[in-house]
């Protein structure tokens, strides 16, 4: 099979850790008999340097012409001074409305290799943790109408959280096809006490339930998730909420695995077209220096070859491979802790040997 793959390495870290990535696959291809095109386009910092704006128009026509879109990290310093609607993290607001990308799969597992690194008590992970967080990506508060105004007390400003049924509907439709190929479980979060909008996701939850017996399905206030994610993650299975409490809950489940630098991340939408990037940033204090641990951007690409792609046992190569990796003791420098560590490009290497 052949495959067309946009690639938006972007600034800092992001050229490294997708050609880190494209290397992987390039081997997985051959091993399975696929060929991988790659072309690339700019985004970010470095396309606001060329054109003056994050996101060019040849970038998205690129990005939809594509079977699927991988992409490395935006964002720096250097930027940091410009104006929000042209700043390099607009482009992936941009990227993700262009692509009709509504859905956010973001795996937060914690590998039995470096249960010493998370900052739970052991007794808390002794058998570990496995969690998929379903957020929904374009509605919600982020997406509301919002503005300044002059208030009771002066100067104000407001954001509107809002969704309509069909939001929530699609978005829960893929939480409980994530959980029935998992372990069966779905929580879904909200804050049904207060918010309006909450209660509505709860009924349309509810009754996209009644489609799935065969997954168990309740609901959790959002300050109470925050708590137990904390208190007992293995009694996660598959999560699912909303913009912006998937913000959140997302980035508290991916401290507790004890390393930012190993988790990958999918954008999905109602096309098997992805956008597919590790969850953490740019990094521009070690770009260029081999430092960057590459393995979120790889487990990222593994994530294009199932769900865009339907290649399960391709996937399954690449995460094995890196289990291998970890298991054997390699590391790279923000997870070797004063231990020996290998580069960017020498982890990857010892990743493609396992493949």
């Amino acid at each position: 099979m052949k495959f067309n793959i946009a690639l938006l390495k972007g600034d800092g870290i992001g050229p490294e850790i997708v050609e880190s990535a494209v290397r992987v696959l390039e081997v997985v291809g051959k091993k399975f008999g696929h060929e991988f095109d790659f072309k690339a386009y700019d985004i970010g910092g470095v396309a606001i340097d060329k054109y003056g704006k994050p996101l060019p128009e040849e970038t998205v026509s690129g990005c939809l012409a594509s079977d699927s879109v991988l992409l490395g990290a935006v964002g720096g310093p250097k930027w940091d001074t410009l104006p929000g609607n042209i700043r390099p993290e607009k482009a992936l607001l941009g990227i993700r409305e262009a692509m009709g990308l509504f859905t956010n799969l973001r795996p937060a597992k914690l590998y039995s290799a470096l249960k010493d690194d998370c900052p739970l008590r052991s007794d808390i992970v002794e058998n570990g943790f496995d969690i998929m967080i379903v957020r929904e990506l374009t509605g919600g508060i982020y997406f509301g109408e919002r503005g300044m105004r002059e208030g009771k007390y002066g100067e104000e400003a407001y954001d509107t959280e809002c969704y309509s049924r069909m939001e929530i509907e699609r978005i829960a439709k893929v939480a409980f096809e994530s959980a029935r190929k998992r372990r069966g479980k779905l929580i879904s979060i909200d804050k049904a006490n207060v918010l309006e909008s909450s209660r509505l996701w709860r009924k349309v939850v509810h009754e996209i339930a009644e489609q799935y017996p065969d997954v168990e399905c309740t609901d959790m206030l959002v300050d109470n998730a925050a708590m137990q994610l904390v208190r007992n993650p293995a009694q996660f299975d598959v999560i699912v909420t909303s913009n912006m409490f998937g913000d959140i809950l997302s980035d508290e489940a991916s401290q507790i695995t004890g390393s930012i630098g190993m988790l990958p991340s999918a954008s999905l939408g109602e096309t098997k077209r992805g956008l597919y990037e590790p969850i953490h940033g740019s990094a521009p204090d070690i770009a260029g220096k081999g430092l960057a641990n590459p393995i979120a951007t790889i487990l990222s690409a593994a994530m294009m070859l199932l769900y865009s792609f339907g290649l399960s046992e391709e996937h399954d190569c690449i995460v094995n491979a890196v289990d291998k990796v970890l298991e054997e003791g390699f590391r790279t420098a923000d997870i070797a802790h004063g231990a020996p560590a290998l580069s960017t490009t020498e982890i990857t290497d010892k990743i493609i040997e396992r493949i």
